[in-house]
This record gives structure tokens, C-alpha cells and sequence, in this order.
């Protein structure tokens, strides 16, 4: 009876320090999310955000804005945002966005203190700064100087044998997969075209994505030989990834450190196919860059590209010319493709917008050049049209407050805050631009001082794309050569191809909600 007594004191004994080490956790846990929960409030109504224009919650948290960034509408978003409080708003506790044309030059212009955020590093991944990452003016200036002479328009002239090369096979890859499937999808034709020709220039070599590329048997889902067609399905890591580019960016810049960690552990789709878009980027540039090193090395007179200066200086090293030139893959492939895309789908709804371009362009004489395709006036705002209202990159660009501020229509946004201006939004300002929802290339004959302020594709000021010669080149020869293959070219209905298919998503990056837009002649 004693022993009993004495185990069951001693147990006793052993309890009260551990649930009274339990119950001091459960004080400190409290007192830690009372005073969290008390600096939260006192933010929100000290803060200098605290008075500026957006609904409640912005002023709390920034988990609605992430819902629908996550979801792909976080574009749509910001503006039903504007449409209802006005060109500036609030979109979380730090986070503002503005959509004016007097803000857009201050926070964009050439001699600008508002520097990129964080963002950008967690974009395109690295673990050195690239032209495109970094938030540093001066390393920014030092190394568009260095890469910019290769893109810019006197340059491309000699490139463009390779561009329209790289051209001319996408359309005749659009051709035979129609004449095989009676359909083409010409978000993926174009996609490979454009990392072909980003490839090619950068690398000395072409990724082959158009040779490689599939098309789909006329009697099966299947993959099947043909006299001029590929064997069998051939989408290998590579060509996930990019078309995988737009859809993983939120996971990559909200999990920018933590994101393999999260693949390796968690068994989550989406995780682990943004961790494999960043391997096989790394991947593919790292052995691309070798190849033409060795080419470099072993030839007396080794074939031109957008890096090859560079490597003849030797200012930069292997893993910076690697990291500038994966940047410019994810830059110069989805952007493009996904712009002809909405191009082509667009201008095939209109019956007298295609009928107009059809015969400008059937209008070309032979071996014409892409010096031709700049004087045609209809083309050229076609293309503008269509990068207002179907932009490769909608969304917000980030911007630090610089140091002292900054005012805007008598709202102060203190230092550090970060601002953001949607190019989505600019291009649907009324007073720009009437009806703006509307595609009418025909705006663009007389462009008003309004329209062009508003104007905002390729970003503006010293961080404005450095590849736009480039886009705009493979923009207007695609397009010439698509309309003139294919004067009759209208969506198709095949294959459960529906309009919903083609609902913007917008990330970073725009893409078709249904990753495809199938085309019948």
C-alpha cells in the first residue's frame, strides 16, 4: 500500500513541473500573438498608407492580393482595385500600386531614385546579379552598356538571316501539323520559335525545338512516323519547364530560399515542378554555354552571338554570362510567344481587321526584308493593339520607395513601401484610350500624347527591355508570314478548343488559361 502511494506522489511529483512548463509556453505563446496582434493594429492606423485609397483588408494583410496572384488574376484584380478607388490604391500594408502617367514617369524615367525590388533576384533565381535582377543603378548602367550593343537595332540586321530562318520553320511546322491533325497549336509553335532564336543568338546554336517538336497522328491520340513528320511525342524536361515558366513564378518569389526544402519534403505538384523549371533552366544554359566556350576555343573564326564580345573581353566570368544568358531565355521565350499567340487568335475574331492585314501583307514583294515590314503602317498597329491588351508582363512592376518618399496626389508613401504600376491598367485608361476594351488597331494611325504616355509593354526609363529591337522583329516577321500562309486562319473548335481556353492568366508572365490555342486554316 505504501509502494502505491509513494509511486503514485512521485508521479504527481513529475507532472507538476511539466504541465506547469506547458501552461508558461502557453503564456508566452499568448503574450507573443498579443502583442503581435496589438502591432498589426497599431499599424494600421498609424501607418502613412494608413489614409490612402483601397478596401479594409489591404490595410490588414496582403493574403488576398497572393490569393489571386497565386490563382493568375491578380492582374484583374489591381484594376477592379482602381476601377473603384482611382488611380492609386492600396494593395496590401507595404504594397501600393498606381496607375497614372505622371506617376509612371517619376517612378520609371531614366534619372529615377525608385530602384527594383527583391522581386526580380527571387524571378530568375542565381546566386550573382544579373542586368535583370539587380536593384543597383550603377551595376545596372555598367552592364546594359556591356550586352546592350549586341541587341540593338544595327545589330540585328545582321542577324536577321538567322531570325527569319528560325521563322520560316515555324510556319511550316504549323503547316504540317494542320495538314496531320487538320489543327495546329500555335502557342506551342511559337514558343519553340522564340527559345530557338534566343538560343541561336545567345549560344551560337538553336535548343532544336521546332525540329524536335511533336505533331499529333490524324487517326489517334497517339504519336506515329510520317514521311516529314517526328516519330513520337518528344517534350523532354526542357520544354516543360518553359511552358511551365508563367504558372511557377509565385511559387518561386514567395518561396524563393525555401522552395527546394518545401519539393524535397512535401510532395506538392506545383513546388516541385517550379524546383525542376529552375534545374533544367540552370541545366540547359550551363551546357549550351560550354559548347560554344569549346566552339570558341577551337574555332579561328567561331559564328557571332549575343555573347561573344563579352567572352573576347573577359569581363565577366562563366557563371555571369551563364546567369545573364538564362535570363534572357526566360525573357525572350514566353513574352513573345504568348504576345503572337493572342496576335493571330485576336485578329482571326475580326473578319475585316484580318481582311485588311491579309492584303498589306499579300502585298510584299518577294525576298522582302524586315526593313519592309516596318513600313507597313496596319501591321505596325496590329502589333501595338495587341501588346495594349494582351501584354506579355500586365502585372505590377516592383519599386522601392527611394529615401525622403513620395508624393502623389496628396498621399505620402514613405521610404522602403513599395509601389508597383501595371502596365493591365495603363492601357485600359479610358481617357487614353476610348472603349479599351475593345481591339482597334486603327487607334493607333494618330496616337494621342495620352496614349503614348500610357503605353508601357516593354516596361520604360533605363530598365526598359533590352530585347524590344528583338520582339518587335520577330513580332513583325511572324506575323507577315503567318497571314500570308494563312489568310484564312480562325480558331478552332476541334479537340474541345473553346474561347474560355484563352482567358488571360497573369503572373509575372501572361499565358492562355488553357496552355493552347489551336488554329485551323
Amino acid at each position: 500500500m505504501s509502494s502505491a502511494v509513494s509511486d503514485a506522489s512521485g508521479a504527481v511529483g513529475l507532472k507538476g513541473p511539466i504541465f506547469a512548463g506547458i501552461h508558461n509556453l502557453q503564456l508566452i505563446a499568448g503574450a507573443i500573438l498579443a502583442i503581435f496582434v496589438l502591432r498589426l493594429i497599431v499599424f494600421r492606423f498609424t501607418s502613412p498608407l494608413a489614409k490612402l485609397p483601397g478596401p479594409e483588408i489591404s490595410k490588414w494583410t496582403r493574403l488576398v492580393f497572393l490569393y489571386h496572384y497565386f490563382a493568375g488574376d491578380g492582374t484583374r484584380y489591381v484594376h477592379s482595385l482602381h476601377e473603384e478607388y482611382g488611380p492609386i490604391v492600396r494593395v496590401g500594408p507595404e504594397r501600393v500600386d498606381i496607375c497614372d502617367a505622371y506617376a509612371v514617369k517619376d517612378i520609371h524615367n531614366i534619372h529615377s531614385t525608385f530602384r527594383k525590388s527583391k522581386y526580380y533576384s527571387y524571378l530568375v533565381g542565381g546566386r550573382v546579379e544579373t542586368m535583370f535582377s539587380t536593384s543597383d543603378p550603377k551595376f545596372h548602367g555598367q552592364r546594359r552598356r556591356l550586352l546592350g550593343s549586341a541587341l540593338s537595332d544595327s545589330a540585328l540586321v545582321k542577324l536577321e538571316t538567322q531570325i527569319t530562318s528560325r521563322v520560316s520553320l515555324a510556319i511550316r511546322r504549323i503547316a504540317e501539323e494542320m495538314q496531320a491533325r487538320k489543327t495546329a497549336d500555335i502557342l506551342k509553335w511559337w514558343l519553340f520559335m522564340a527559345t530557338d532564336i534566343i538560343g541561336e543568338l545567345s549560344f551560337g546554336e538553336s535548343f532544336q525545338m521546332l525540329e524536335t517538336g511533336e505533331v499529333r497522328s490524324t487517326t489517334s491520340a497517339s504519336w506515329k512516323s510520317g514521311a516529314e513528320l517526328t516519330c513520337h511525342r518528344q517534350k523532354n524536361d526542357y520544354i516543360a519547364a518553359l511552358e511551365s515558366i508563367a504558372s511557377s513564378e509565385p511559387f518561386r518569389t514567395n518561396f524563393p530560399h525555401a522552395l527546394p526544402w518545401i519539393a524535397r519534403l512535401f510532395p506538392l505538384p506545383k513546388f516541385k515542378r517550379a524546383l525542376k523549371l529552375v534545374q533544367s533552366l540552370i541545366l540547359y544554359s550551363t551546357q549550351s554555354l560550354r559548347r560554344y566556350t569549346k566552339m570558341l576555343e577551337d574555332s579561328p573564326n567561331p559564328k557571332q552571338t549575343l555573347f561573344t564580345k563579352i567572352f573576347e573581353k573577359g569581363d565577366l566570368s562563366f557563371e555571369e554570362i551563364r546567369q545573364e544568358a538564362q535570363a534572357y531565355i526566360v525573357a525572350g521565350s514566353d513574352t513573345t510567344s504568348n504576345t503572337l499567340t493572342y496576335l493571330v487568335y485576336t485578329v482571326s475574331r475580326h473578319p475585316e481587321i484580318q481582311a485588311r492585314l491579309v492584303a498589306e501583307v499579300a502585298a510584299l514583294p518577294e525576298g522582302y526584308s524586315d526593313n519592309d515590314l516596318r513600313e507597313l503602317p496596319y501591321l505596325n498597329h496590329v502589333i501595338l493593339e495587341t501588346l495594349r491588351l494582351h501584354t506579355a508582363v500586365p502585372g505590377g512592376l516592383p519599386r522601392d520607395v527611394p529615401p525622403g518618399g513620395y508624393n502623389f496626389n496628396g498621399f505620402f508613401i514613405p521610404p522602403a513601401m513599395m509601389v508597383t504600376t501595371q502596365a493591365y491598367s495603363l492601357h485600359r485608361d479610358p481617357a487614353a484610350f476610348p472603349d479599351p476594351e475593345s481591339f482597334r488597331p486603327e487607334r493607333w494611325e494618330d496616337p494621342t500624347q495620352a496614349m503614348k504616355d500610357m503605353s508601357f509593354p516593354f516596361g520604360g526609363g533605363s530598365r526598359i527591355c533590352i530585347g524590344i529591337h528583338l520582339a518587335k522583329m520577330e513580332l513583325r516577321l511572324a506575323t507577315a508570314m503567318f497571314f500570308r500562309r494563312f489568310p484564312h486562319a480562325h480558331m478552332s473548335s476541334r479537340e474541345g478548343m473553346t474561347t474560355d481556353d484563352m482567358e488571360m492568366k497573369a503572373w509575372f508572365l501572361m499565358t492562355p488559361k488553357g496552355g493552347r490555342c489551336l488554329m485551323e486554316a
